[in-house]
This record gives C-alpha cells, structure tokens and sequence, in this order.
C-alpha cells in the first residue's frame, strides 16, 4: 500500500502571523489565572512547613500561587500564552476569510 501525500491546504502554506501586542497581553492573563488556579490547588496538598494553617494560609495561599504563576508566566517557559494567542489570531483571521 502506498500514501500519496495531497497539497497542503493554504493554511499550512501561509507563515503564522506575530500576535499584536494587545493580544499576547491578554493570552498572557490568561496563562497567569490558569497557572495561578494550578499551583493553588498543588499548594493545597503539600505541606508548607510554618506557613500556619487555618483561615490566614487559605487567604494568603492565593497571593502565594498568583506570584509563582507571574513568576513561570514571565519566564515564557510554558507555552500557553503562546498557544492562546495563536488560536485568537487564526479566529481573527477566519473572520477576514469570510469577509
């Protein structure tokens, strides 16, 4: 048996366009909450050492994740935003196919 490969479809063809600063911003918001609610929930089931316990460590927990997320966000080390804006960008350009 033997696969022939077809033409790639002009999608594939084009080079990705660079996201616009407003939109990495956002796409990088969204990595920072997404990695803040992930590292408050993996906080949740170490334990911390003299961090305390009780009503002060569930409140000052979330500013805790929201620093390291900030921190991994920063450093571009995950991708996401990346993948975020890139899906925002090819919505964006379906909609100037249709028109």
């Amino acid at each position: 048996m033997q696969i022939t490969p077809g033409a790639p479809s002009p999608a594939l063809r084009t080079k990705p366009r660079e996201a616009d600063p407003e939109t990495m911003e956002t796409a990088k918001k969204f990595e920072e909450m997404f990695l803040a609610q992930t590292v408050d929930e993996m906080l949740k089931s170490v334990d911390i050492g003299t961090f305390g316990g009780g009503h002060a460590e569930e409140t000052w927990r979330s500013f805790l994740a929201r620093a390291f997320a900030e921190q991994i966000a920063d450093q571009g080390g995950t991708g996401i935003a990346q993948s975020v804006a890139r899906a925002i960008g090819a919505y964006e350009g379906q909609g100037e196919q249709d028109a």
